[in-house]
């Protein structure tokens, strides 16, 4: 459906596994975007996030925010489906289904020992390949060329991205022609959640919309912009869209 100033697929958990799962087996490739409040502010003047948007795969409702605000323009949003409580999921549908993950991104060694403890938590997990590029990569022509030829070798069907937004899903929109056979997740900050370098919230922060909060008090001069000053903008962009969605939903 249309939110804001971009499209939700409105789905629950279950149905996104489900719509993953079909989205893999039939090869076709593409990749999976988590809107949160940060991205709609910066959907408002990024052109290549934007694009990057529309041409996604899966569009997924990342943030308790958006939730309340769907339910206050009368257009309510099934359920939050964060990268961070997707990511085990997919690896339990990995397992299931013998899908092979390529984890590219997060600082160096941050990924290896992600996959370490991955593996331990689910047994048979196929991590075929790790690749943390140096600062400024996605500049460097021969520098990409050989990170997809790494990740073509390996042939995995999930390709875990954590660059960070937007880099991240400017990056795949760019390289879209590369994921045939292979569904990519911009993922963030999870690789470093499941390296235990950096603590998640409790679970009653991330319940009542409050993990931003924590993240805030946890990386104070690295967010506090972020959080505070930029993401205020969300406000009068919910007002200047105010009515969309709305007969998509009475219909």
């Amino acid at each position: 459906m249309e939110f804001l100033n971009t499209r939700i697929d409105n789905l629950t958990f279950d149905e996104t596994l489900d719509r993953i799962e079909a989205l893999i087996d039939n090869g076709a490739g593409g990749y999976v975007v988590t809107p949160n409040v940060d991205h709609i502010v910066q959907l408002e003047t990024n052109e290549k996030l934007r694009k990057a948007y529309q041409e996604a795969a899966l569009s997924l409702t990342d943030g308790q925010p958006l939730i309340w605000i769907s339910k206050w323009l009368r257009c309510p949003i099934k359920e939050k489906i964060s990268g961070s409580d997707l990511f085990p999921r997919l690896c339990e549908l990995s397992v299931r289904k013998g899908y092979r993950m390529y984890f590219l991104g997060a600082a160096p060694g941050v990924a290896e020992l992600a996959a370490e403890n991955l593996k331990k938590k689910y047994p048979g997990l196929q991590i075929v390949g790790i690749c943390a590029p140096e600062y400024g990569f996605e500049k460097n022509e021969a520098q990409k060329e050989k990170i997809w030829q790494d990740i073509h070798k390996t042939q995995p069907q999930v390709l875990i991205v954590a660059l960070g937004a937007p880099k991240q899903e400017i990056f795949l929109w760019e390289h879209r022609k590369e994921l045939k056979g292979i569904l990519a997740f911009g993922f963030g900050a999870c690789l470093d959640f499941e390296a235990g370098r950096i603590k998640r919230a409790p679970r009653w922060m991330q319940r009542s919309g409050m993990e931003w909060f924590y993240r805030l008090c946890k990386e104070p001069r690295r967010l506090f912009k972020r959080y505070l000053i930029d993401d205020m903008k969300i406000l009068p962009i919910v007002w200047k869209y105010r009515k969309v969605g709305r007969n998509e939903n009475r219909n």
